[in-house]
């Protein structure tokens, strides 16, 4: 695959310039250019001198493929340069437009609920990919650089953020950047399945943004049979990585709890959530889960009354509204079903 314009920061396309003897004020006008979706075709602000020494770059990496209405969602599937295909979702709420982004063409966590696992991982996605769809959708909801029609980038789609960190972490760095859409770290939420070290090494490297947890269970057997990376990281492991994010960032912590029917929707478990999570400022975001036909699991029955159970035990809690249910709107489900039809 060809060098890709969108995994160059603003200096590195000035050191791209300098290298192909052009001026370096031509960066940001490529730069601005990319931002704004426009390839070689339809840029109109590069000399042809220069656009035909950046004929053999991939220009924009991300093709909204198709896009599928919903009340309150529009979810899309993009075409990658070497015809992989991923998601994305993009919901609407009244504070803003939130965009669900995908950081790795499928999965290896091998989470027993999700069916971006289910192919496992195909390869990683590079920072101008996970920004692609940001560039993709902005201009396709017809926005710019400075009227942005994204307010909220959550790293939640198909993958694992943190098992592609290098690449997520360049990304994070040139979509806040000045030079670039400039989005506020707090507009920004990372959810991880919950890779300890990474987590720890993220609180280093980019503290502020909201850090997400995919907890599941509070009970270390249990979230061992539900989420293979608890055999790695025990939950102990993990939750002193969270509190020294939380330390390093002074951000409240979100943790996403899928509830499945028999499995871990029992009074006892909310009393070891309020355990786990005793001390912590955070957030428990309760899920129903997403119908995967390949995964022999219901959604709970007891949504409710596990909320009402965590609010009297001193939790702050709410339940998830599944936008873009109605359009295959969990993770992996549209994809699946893309790839089986083309079969």
């Amino acid at each position: 695959m060809n060098e890709i314009l969108l995994d160059y920061n603003l200096q590195e396309l000035q050191q791209l310039m300098q290298q192909l003897n052009e001026p370096k004020y031509r960066a940001k006008q490529l730069l601005d250019s990319l931002l704004l979706g426009q390839n070689i075709d339809t840029n109109t602000t590069l000399p042809k001198s220069l656009k035909d020494k950046l004929s053999t770059f991939v220009w924009q990496p991300i093709e909204i493929y198709k896009a599928f209405q919903g009340k309150s969602a529009i979810k899309f599937l993009y075409k990658l340069c070497d015809n992989n295909i991923i998601e994305g979702i993009v919901m609407f709420h009244k504070y803003g437009n939130t965009l669900c982004v995908s950081t790795q063409v499928g999965c290896r966590m091998g989470c027993k609920f999700c069916a971006s696992t289910l192919d496992g991982l195909i390869r990683n996605l590079t920072a101008g990919e996970i920004l692609g769809q940001v560039v993709a959708v902005n201009k396709y909801l017809q926005g710019n650089i400075v009227d942005r029609k994204i307010t909220n980038i959550v790293l939640m789609g198909s993958g694992e953020p943190l098992d592609n960190y290098d690449n997520v972490l360049k990304f994070l760095n040139m979509v806040t950047s000045k030079d670039s859409f400039n989005f506020s770290r707090r507009n920004i939420s990372l959810s991880t399945c919950g890779i300890a070290d990474k987590t720890d090494k993220l609180a280093d490297d980019f503290p502020g943004i909201v850090l997400t947890i995919s907890l599941h269970s509070a009970h270390q057997a249990k979230r061992q049979e539900i989420m293979p990376i608890a055999n790695k990281f025990s939950l102990s492991q993990l939750m002193k990585s969270v509190k020294n994010y939380q330390v390093k960032s002074g951000r409240r912590v979100v943790f996403e709890y899928t509830l499945i029917d028999g499995v871990n929707d029992s009074i006892n478990d909310a009393k070891s959530i309020r355990d786990l999570t005793k001390g912590i400022m955070c957030h428990i975001n309760l899920i129903p889960l997403n119908y995967v036909k390949e995964r022999n699991l219901k959604t709970s029955k007891n949504i409710t009354n596990f909320e009402m159970q965590l609010k009297k035990l001193g939790c702050s809690v709410t339940v998830r509204n599944s936008m873009g249910s109605e359009i295959d709107g969990a993770c992996g489900q549209l994809r699946r079903k893309h790839l089986e039809e083309t079969e």
